[in-house]
């Protein structure tokens, strides 16, 4: 029997009890953490620049990705607004919300979002622009409740194109750090309107000096051509727009001395507002841009993260961040899972083996049916796959055709697909956006990331 080495296996003893403790965190209640939320409207995965768009320059989603985290599998369990944002400030998965399952619904009251739980908790809270909408939040005698906090959109700016807000984003964060009582945390949303529809045409071109041959790869799924080329520039226009604020609000938190102890997470609620994108149940639809910093707390900045994450991780995350409990939070139980292990891990690549799926699904998108029927669908994306099952595939998905596909916002590109249909010039575009599907869907995403070849 070979002698025990006493030395060594207390010296490993000691490295894994410190090794275990840098992994815990601890909330400091004398110096909780600031929030700032940073909600993208209709903007898809890939499209920032440090994931490698190069026809999208957005150096503000980038230096957070460099100072903290940059997400490469962030999904929306929904792909419509108010059902993505109602999940997003539940913590819950959007078809256990009830009416908030649907897009323009009644949100219930029996639901505590994060905003108010924080508000209860201490926090200042506040939002400008797009919090959750759109829909009806009421208390229970009838007042309007404060989702997303207190609003401030009194600054106004001179847009540079007819599609954008005149909302001065920056200026109205400014405003609601100027208003709060000293030393107190805060948890601001900045809910921008871009790069939702409408899009002034060409304004991509003309105003943000992009070219027709700056993209090169195209969706399978649009037909590859000028027009459809200029409104994908336009959309790139808005969130390079986007993207402009949030530098500002950086610069802001920075010179306060504030940035350090501020958690920025930079997301949006679902994909592009083009056909076969928004409202559906794909990977485009729900694969969203995400990234986090906290440079007091986050270890190894600059991390590349490959586990899959929900947009209902978010208020688990923040609640532990800010040492509430859930129950003095309010909160229902959330169905997504506290970040903070992947904060304080320090590592890359795939952390967490037990995030190795996600899923994803809708009920009520859009009227436009009889009866207002939904197109209820549920996905999960597993090992290089995508299934879904489509609950009344004798249901139009993006909306009856009488209706104008009320599902799917009005765009160039819209219009460009349904008249090729109209004329015969190819269906199978049509058909891709607008036509029926079957009950069950598999796609193996490496091979075919547009999802057009069913495996099922």
């Amino acid at each position: 029997m070979k002698p025990v080495c006493y030395k060594a296996l207390i010296l490993l003893f000691t490295l894994t009890l410190t090794q275990c403790g840098e992994n815990v965190y601890k909330p400091d209640p004398s110096n909780r953490p600031n929030i700032l939320i940073v909600m993208g409207d209709d903007i898809s995965f890939p499209h920032m620049s440090a994931y490698g768009t190069s026809w999208i320059k957005t150096p503000g989603f980038d230096r957070v990705a460099e100072k903290g985290i940059i997400f490469y599998n962030a999904f929306t369990p929904d792909s419509k607004s108010s059902p993505a944002r109602a999940a997003f400030l539940t913590g819950r998965n959007s078809w256990l919300l009830e009416e908030a399952a649907n897009q323009n619904s009644y949100f219930p009251q029996k639901f505590t979002t994060l905003f108010e739980a924080l508000e209860k908790n201490g926090y200042y809270t506040g939002y400008t622009a797009k919090g959750w909408a759109p829909g009806i939040a009421e208390t229970a005698d009838g007042k309007p409740r404060l989702l997303t906090g207190k609003p401030l959109n009194s600054k106004k700016t001179s847009p540079p194109s007819t599609g954008i807000s005149d909302n001065d984003y920056a200026g109205n964060f400014e405003e609601f750090l100027d208003s709060r009582e000293k030393d107190k945390p805060f948890c601001f949303w900045y809910g921008s309107e871009e790069a939702g529809r409408n899009f002034e045409y060409g304004s991509g071109v003309s105003k943000g000096g992009k070219k027709i041959t700056d993209i090169n790869k195209m969706h399978i799924f649009f037909p590859d051509n000028e027009a459809v080329k200029t409104d994908i520039l336009d959309y790139a226009f808005e969130v390079e727009y986007f993207d402009s604020h949030l530098t500002r609000m950086l610069d802001i938190l920075e010179k306060r001395g504030e940035l350090n102890n501020t958690i920025v997470i930079v997301t949006s609620d679902n994909g592009m507002s083009f056909p076969r994108v928004e409202g559906q149940t794909y990977e485009f639809s729900n694969h969203v841009p995400m990234a986090i910093m906290w440079p007091d707390v986050i270890k190894n900045t600059g991390r590349q993260i490959s586990d899959f994450i929900s947009l209902t991780d978010i208020a688990p995350t923040i609640i532990e961040a800010t040492g509430i409990t859930v129950e003095q939070s309010g909160m229902q139980k959330f169905t997504g899972k506290s970040l903070m292990n992947l904060f304080l891990s320090g590592k890359k690549g795939w952390v967490d083996e037990t995030r190795n799926h996600v899923i994803i699904g809708s009920e009520r998108h859009e009227v436009g049916r009889p009866g207002d029927g939904g197109y209820p669908t549920r996905g999960i994306i597993m090992d290089g796959f995508l299934y879904i099952t489509n609950y009344h595939p004798e249901r139009w998905p993006a909306g009856n055709p009488e209706t104008g596909y009320a599902g799917c916002d009005g765009s160039p590109t819209k219009t460009l697909i349904l008249n090729m249909q109209r004329s015969r010039e190819s269906a199978d575009y049509w058909k891709s956006c607008f036509g029926m599907r079957p009950g069950e869907e598999l796609y193996h995403l490496a091979k075919d990331p547009d999802c057009l070849n069913n495996l099922a």
